[in-house]
């Protein structure tokens, strides 16, 4: 499978950013799908995950009512809606495949994608 990020950027406190993640070479709509981030120094944190059925989300606290996780599972592609962005969110974003829903160790998680880097200025 490849997972091909994109979406990341330099925005301003407030501003709004969407990152997208597409999938190829596996059935995309059989995935659990998820989200992680990792700033300068620090590991990888999960953000967010979606059922393959896309019904079915869970966050971070941290995000929760910022951001929005969905899907196109005839686009084979992943999304992240941020929201109200804040200097705290600048991180490198991660897209993966999540092995089993509601298990959101960085463990639980591949393959992965190659990050799109997010900068939120204040």
């Amino acid at each position: 499978v490849q997972l091909q990020a994109s979406g990341g950027g330099l925005v301003q406190t407030g501003d709004s950013l969407r990152l997208s993640c597409v999938a190829s070479g596996r059935t995309f709509s059989n995935d659990n799908m998820g989200w992680f981030r990792q700033a300068p120094g620090q590991e990888r944190k999960f953000v967010a995950a979606i059922h393959r059925s896309g019904v079915r989300k869970d966050y971070t606290d941290s995000v929760r009512g910022r951001f929005i996780v969905s899907r196109d599972n005839v686009k084979n592609t992943l999304y992240l809606q941020m929201n109200s962005l804040k200097p705290e969110d600048t991180a490198v974003y991660y897209c993966a495949v999540q092995r089993a829903w509601a298990r959101c160790g960085v463990d639980d998680f591949g393959p992965w994608g190659q990050g799109t880097l997010v900068t939120v200025s204040s």
